[in-house]
C-alpha cells in the first residue's frame, strides 16, 4: 500500500487504529516527490528544503489532522522559511509570521512541507507558465499546462505527491486547474477563511481554499481553515458548520440553475457532452434542473481585468527592493528612484509588469471614473444577477473551464486568449459567491474536465451536498495519472 495514494480521510482512519504512523506517511510522500517531481515540477526550492515539520499533537478543540502532510502555495506565508510568490522581487523572503490558515494547519497538528508549491507569479497567471521558477507540467500529459494560478498545488494532489494542498483563488486560481489535473478545488465565499498573510494579488477578489484528492478531503480541511479572525479586516464573523456532516446526503428535490450564457460558442464541444452527461447523472438522482440567464456573464472577464490589475498595481507598488527581497545591484546610492525602477525592472517577470501598466493605467487621473469606477458597477450587476438566480434555485452548475488543458507555450504570445481561460470561474470571485470544481470526466485525448458547482454566499454546505453525491455515482476522482 503506497500511503501517498490515499487521501487525508483515508490516512487518518489508519492513524487511528495505528495501522501506519506518521512518519511512514511522511516518508512515502518524499519518496514519491523525489521520484517524479524533476518531471513535473509541482514544488520549488526542493533542492534546499525537502522536510516535512510536524507541528505536533493538535490543540484541544481542534479539527485533527495530526501527522498529515499539507502542501502550501507559494504566496501563503510561513514564518521562518521561504515565501516567495515565484518571483525574483521576493527572492529569499522569509516572513516573520504564520498566515492565519498556517497557524490552524498547526493547530490540527498538521505536518507542513517547507518546500512550496509552484504558481504564477503573484498568482498573474491561469497556466503556471509566469513562474521564476519556470512551468509546472500537468501529471496526466507532461507536454501540457496543469492550470494556474495553483498549477504547483492541484499537479502535487493530482500526481500524488502531496495529500492535501492550499492554493488561492482570485479568478478561478484554484478550480481552473483542478479542472485540468482532475482533482477537487474549492474557492469559499469571501471573508469565510482568512487571507491574513496572503501576499495580495487583488485585495477585494483574493481566497485562500483548499484542493485535494476528494469531497471529503475537501470539506475535512474546510473545517480547519474556515472561521473569523481579526486579524483580517475583510473575514466575516458567522458560524462555521461542520462541512462532513453535509456529505451522503440524499440531493432528491435540489433545484439547480444551467446560465444558458456559459454554453454558447467558445466552449470545446468534448467540455459540453460531458458537462451534458454530468448533469444527466445529477437529475438521476433527483436534482430538479432548469435554464437560467446571468445576462452581465459577457462583461465578467473585462471587468476582472481592470478591478485585479488596478488592485494589483496598488498591492505590488510595495516591493521595491529596500527592505526584503530582490535589490538590483547598480546603481544603488547614487539614485534612490534609479535603483526602483531598476529592481522593479528586473524583479517582476513580463505578466507582473503588464497587470501592474494596466492597472495603474485604470487608477490614472482622468481614466478612473471611466473604467476602475464604472467596473465596480458592472461588477454589482454581475453579484445583482447571481441574488435573482439564488432566490428560486439552490445552486448553479456549470463547466469549470470551456476547455481542457492546453499545451505549454501554446497562449504566452496571446494574452486575452490567456485571460479567457477564467471567463466560467471569475464571476464567483467578483460575486463573492462560494464555488467548487470536482472531476467530471476525459476527453478522448485523455484530459480532465471539471463540474463546476456555485452557491449563495456561506452556504458551501450545499456544495459539498452535491458536489459528493455526484462523485459517489461516479469514478472519475478515483482515477490516477501514469506519470
Amino acid at each position: 500500500m503506497e500511503l501517498n495514494t490515499l487521501t487525508a480521510h483515508e490516512l487518518i482512519d489508519l492513524l487511528k487504529t495505528k495501522e501506519v504512523t506518521c512518519d511512514r506517511i511522511a516518508a512515502s510522500l518524499e519518496t514519491r516527490i523525489k521520484g517524479i517531481d524533476s518531471k513535473v515540477k509541482a514544488y520549488v526550492r526542493l533542492d534546499k528544503q525537502k522536510e516535512f515539520k510536524n507541528s505536533g499533537a493538535p490543540k484541544p478543540g481542534s479539527s485533527s489532522l495530526e501527522g498529515i502532510p499539507v502542501s502550501i502555495k507559494d504566496n501563503i506565508c510561513t514564518e521562518g522559511y521561504n515565501t516567495e510568490c515565484c518571483s525574483n522581487i521576493l527572492t529569499g523572503f522569509k516572513p516573520p509570521y504564520d498566515a492565519t490558515v498556517i497557524r490552524k494547519l498547526k493547530d490540527a497538528g498538521a505536518s507542513i512541507l517547507e518546500s512550496k508549491t509552484n504558481m504564477d507569479e503573484f498568482a498573474f497567471g491561469s497556466s503556471t507558465e509566469n513562474s521564476y521558477f519556470g512551468p509546472t507540467h500537468n501529471p496526466w500529459n507532461l507536454d501540457c499546462v496543469p492550470g494556474g494560478s495553483s498549477g504547483g498545488s492541484a499537479a502535487a494532489v493530482a500526481a500524488d505527491e502531496a495529500i492535501l494542498a492550499l492554493g488561492s483563488d482570485t479568478g478561478g486560481s484554484i478550480r481552473q486547474p483542478a479542472s485540468f489535473c482532475s482533482v477537487v478545488g474549492l474557492k469559499p465565499t469571501y471573508g469565510r477563511v482568512s487571507r491574513y498573510g496572503l501576499i495580495a494579488f487583488a485585495s477585494s477578489l483574493d481566497q485562500i481554499g483548499p484542493i485535494t484528492k476528494d469531497v471529503t478531503d475537501s470539506a475535512l480541511l474546510m473545517n480547519v481553515i474556515s472561521g473569523y479572525d481579526p486579524f483580517d479586516s475583510t473575514s466575516i464573523n458567522v458560524s462555521v458548520p461542520n462541512y462532513r456532516l453535509s456529505l451522503g446526503q440524499d440531493i432528491k428535490g435540489i433545484k439547480i440553475g444551467i446560465p444558458r450564457e456559459y454554453f454558447i460558442e467558445g466552449l470545446d464541444r468534448e467540455v459540453k457532452i460531458i458537462l451534458e452527461e454530468a448533469i444527466r447523472e445529477l437529475k438521476n438522482q433527483g436534482v430538479h434542473s432548469q435554464e437560467v440567464s446571468l445576462p452581465h456573464t459577457e462583461y465578467a472577464v473585462p471587468v476582472y481585468y481592470i478591478i485585479a490589475t488596478a488592485e494589483a498595481s496598488s498591492n505590488l507598488a510595495r516591493f521595491d527592493g529596500v527592505q526584503y527581497g530582490f535589490r538590483a545591484n547598480e546603481p544603488t546610492r547614487a539614485n534612490l528612484i534609479e535603483m526602483y525602477k531598476k529592481t522593479r525592472e528586473e524583479g517582476f517577470g513580463e505578466e507582473a509588469k503588464r497587470r501592474i501598466i494596466l492597472g495603474t493605467f485604470a487608477l490614472s487621473h482622468g481614466y478612473y471614473d471611466a473604467y476602475y469606477l464604472r467596473a465596480l458597477k458592472v461588477r454589482t450587476l454581475i453579484k445583482e444577477d447571481f441574488d435573482k438566480v439564488f432566490k428560486d434555485f439552490d445552486c448553479i452548475i456549470t463547466p469549470t473551464s470551456p476547455t481542457p488543458a492546453f499545451k505549454i507555450g501554446e497562449r504566452m504570445e496571446d494574452p486575452l486568449k490567456m485571460y479567457l481561460s477564467d471567463i466560467y470561474t471569475i464571476s464567483s470571485n467578483l460575486a463573492g459567491i462560494p464555488a467548487i470544481s470536482v472531476p467530471c470526466g476525459f476527453t478522448k485525448a485523455g484530459l480532465p474536465v471539471g463540474l463546476q458547482i456555485l452557491a449563495k454566499p456561506f452556504n458551501e454546505e450545499i456544495l459539498f451536498k452535491v458536489a459528493h453525491a455526484y462523485e459517489q455515482r461516479t469514478a472519475w476522482h478515483k482515477m490516477k495519472p501514469k506519470i
